[in-house]
């Protein structure tokens, strides 16, 4: 092989590693991205250090009440996944352990789960009375399915600003044996 054609096939393995670095690139900042979950506020929906994939060109003017997303934190740096309870224009109001919005008494199939665990250790609510409270434009309330132990827009977070969401939660990836669809 001649030192010309080494020369020209290394030049076509670093376009070639270039242009796919790009794309990756691409795809990451606008399209999806890999996250993290750290803590136990979403459980059993998710568990600490599985990693979910999540849709970032789902519109957010498109998500629904129930959808799970992830929301970057006020300081830029730590990103938070919760489920979307609240809507921009929603009055929301939490009573023994019953949530209304807008009047409208709310099925949450999802704390099943965690509503059993508290009875179970002599809790009577899972989730502690608030409101009502009113949700303005181009906000969310947001809330962790493991409401006993998050953080979330009743106790630290605030609500979410729709500027502060980064996408959809899609489906959990790792460890492969949970591979599973968000819900």
């Amino acid at each position: 092989m001649s030192k010309n054609h080494a020369k020209e096939e290394w030049k076509s393995w670093l376009k070639t590693f270039l242009v796919a670095f790009g794309l990756a690139m691409v795809i990451k900042t606008f399209m999806f991205a890999p996250y993290s979950v750290k803590g136990a506020s979403m459980e059993p929906t998710f568990h600490n250090k599985e990693r979910v994939f999540v849709n970032k060109l789902k519109s957010v003017d498109d998500l629904k009440r129930g959808d799970i997303i992830i929301a970057q934190g006020e300081d830029n740096e730590n990103h938070y996944i919760k489920r979307i309870i609240g809507l921009p224009g929603d009055e929301l109001e939490m009573v023994d352990d019953q949530l209304f919005v807008n009047g409208k008494l709310q099925k949450e199939p999802y704390l099943t789960e965690n509503r059993q665990m508290a009875k179970q250790k002599g809790m009577l609510r899972l989730t502690g009375d608030f409101g009502p409270i009113s949700i303005s434009e181009n906000e969310y309330f947001v809330m962790g399915d493991n409401r006993l132990r998050s953080k979330d827009s009743r106790n630290g977070l605030g609500l979410i600003h729709k500027e502060n969401i980064v996408g959809k939660g899609e489906f959990v990836f790792y460890p492969v044996s949970n591979f599973r669809n968000v819900k």
